[in-house]
């Protein structure tokens, strides 16, 4: 660390500054005593002249902290970090996880159906890590026939579990046992686990079996081009009180730097998901996923609560580029008591809320300004920790019905986004809260040959650039001149220009690479390349072990 300029800030006179990298991003805190003021920060790359602006870091004035984070990095590259805050600065160097990750011990599991759980008690090392796997030109199923609660359970450091079909686990398919750090899950398929769902008003008393499941503490986790679908049981819907029942990955508060990507979580409605990606505890300072973590890259349908759920701290918690279909809530973030939590470039398909009613849920989920938590004996309000959500596509039709669930938002910064809602778009106050600062979205009109087909260019992929001119009803009666004569009419639908092309606002970090003459809003910029989802949306995505005939 490299403090330039002298004391500042108060005490301590120098201010402790730590970075926390995942692969593409880095949480940033700043820690230092006197008033609030703007922190700003720049960035570059090793080998780079030119400095590049982030946001500002936020200032929490419970903590005395300022944090934030870095976003769209490169894996395994070293990036210098300064910070100015009231007239003086401090620069950091960091370097963002390498994707490589050494293996030292293999355990390759014997080829055909084994019917018993293995379980994982050796740690490797960060120098060499521990990987089970399948033999090379191999397959290997763990079908434990509801015989047993797991199909893999982890209790060890530093191991890798590798191109596995996991099959019938009472409970959870992999459990990660209380604070094990550093496990990846990768290129595994995971179907039929845990006992059948339902409402507790039926008597089901227990739910949340999960095709990944993690106990509290564990973390360092990465989770990533996995095939989840199809549980055994199946989530109620609302008809019958708040879902229960499966999720494809739990995590209880986590110790954080998780990464959970490019997956596919998938299902039939009869066998729905309660959450995609959740856990708990929802209402604390601790939570899923934990801080410094990423969720991206995710193709997540089927569920009939939240597809993401992410709640608790939210501290430097960031989830992005992700495709979501089949659900109430997109992403749900009640509470964030720390954050800031980063929500952006996602896709938000169709939502509903029982088979019956396709009436639709919420995009974002908060708790509201007055929720509080118990503290030491002492009620704290909880969420009221920052909030972005930048460049995020609402479809229609048949989506949410509103932008944010009715218990109130405050704190949370919204620019450049399509939320075209049939219901409530924003909160016309934060009730008390931290204010609210909505700009450069667009929720509503443009419906004339409806929103999806008219706002888009057509394709046959989860793509959705913008089109370039959109059908519009101009309102009122309109002179047109036709076969020589004056004709009226009312109301008639015309062709504009599309009112999203190069209408964002600037976001350092997030929109640096536009195209055009200002960035477009939601998720998908005209001019740059798609965005691309689940397991095939890797980078050197190959099949896995399972896949081959």
């Amino acid at each position: 660390m490299l403090w330039i300029g002298g004391p500042a800030l108060g005490a301590p006179a120098v201010p402790t500054v730590r970075a926390a990298p995942t692969f593409e991003c880095v949480g940033l805190y700043l820690t230092a005593g006197g008033e609030a003021g703007r922190c700003d920060v720049r960035y570059r790359a090793a080998g780079d002249d030119a400095w590049r602006e982030a946001l500002p870091l936020v200032y929490d004035e419970r903590d005395k902290e300022y944090r934030g984070s870095l976003v769209g990095l490169q894996p395994d590259t070293a990036y210098a970090v300064r910070f100015e805050c009231g007239g003086q600065a401090v620069e950091l160097e960091t370097r963002t996880r390498s994707e490589s990750i050494p293996v030292g011990k293999v355990t390759l599991l014997p080829a055909g159906e084994l019917d018993r759980p293995v379980r994982i008690t050796e740690s490797g090392t960060p120098d060499g890590w521990h990987l089970v796997t399948v033999a090379s030109g191999g397959r290997t199923v763990i079908d434990v026939f509801n015989l047993h609660d797991h199909c893999v359970e982890i209790a060890a450091d530093h191991v890798i579990v590798r191109g596995l079909e996991l099959k019938n686990a009472a409970a959870d398919a992999v459990r990660i046992r209380r604070g094990v750090r550093e496990v990846v899950v990768e290129d595994c398929h995971i179907v039929r686990w845990g006992a059948v769902g339902g409402a507790r008003v039926w008597g089901v008393l227990h739910g949340s079996d999960s095709a990944i499941y993690a106990e509290p503490g564990a973390g360092g986790l990465i989770l990533q081009r996995n095939l989840i679908e199809h549980p055994r049981g199946g989530a109620n819907d609302w008809e019958s009180g708040h879902p229960d029942g499966p999720q494809a990955i739990t995590l209880i508060d986590s110790s954080g730097g998780n990464v959970i990507r490019y997956n596919t979580i998938r299902s039939t409605e009869e066998h729905g998901f309660n959450d995609g990606i959740g856990g708990g505890s929802n209402f604390s300072f601790a939570g899923s996923p934990g801080r410094d973590s990423d969720i991206h890259g995710n193709l997540i349908a089927n569920c009939w609560d939240d597809a993401i759920e992410s709640e608790g701290a939210n501290m430097n918690v960031r989830i992005w580029g992700n495709y979501i279909d089949q659900t109430f809530t997109f992403v749900a973030t009640a509470v964030t008591s720390k954050g800031p939590l980063y929500v952006y470039r996602n896709v938000f398909g169709r939502s509903r809320i029982t088979h019956q009613d396709s009436s639709g849920g919420t995009i974002f989920k908060t708790a509201g300004v007055r929720r509080t938590l118990s503290v030491d004996g002492e009620d704290v309000y909880c969420d009221r920790g920052r909030r972005y959500f930048f460049h995020n596509t609402a479809l229609q039709p048949n989506g949410a019905l509103d932008v944010f669930s009715g218990h109130g938002v405050c704190n949370a910064v919204v620019r450049n986004n399509l939320l075209r809602v049939r219901g409530n778009a924003f909160p016309a106050s934060s009730d008390g809260g931290p204010a609210n600062d909505f700009r450069n979205n667009l929720t509503g009109g443009y419906l004339g040959g409806g929103f999806v087909r008219g706002m888009f260019v057509p394709s046959e992929r989860l793509e959705w650039f913008l089109a370039p001119r959109v059908p519009s009803i101009e309102w009122g009666r309109v002179d047109f001149e036709r076969s020589g004569r004056t004709i009226r009419i009312t109301d008639p639908l015309v062709e504009i220009p599309n009112p999203a092309i190069d209408r964002g606002a600037c976001l350092p970090g997030f929109n640096d690479d536009f195209a055009g003459e200002a960035p477009d809003l939601g998720a998908f910029e005209n001019g740059r390349p798609p965005l691309r989802f689940g397991r095939e949306a890797a980078p050197g995505y190959r099949t896995a072990p399972w896949e081959a005939e």
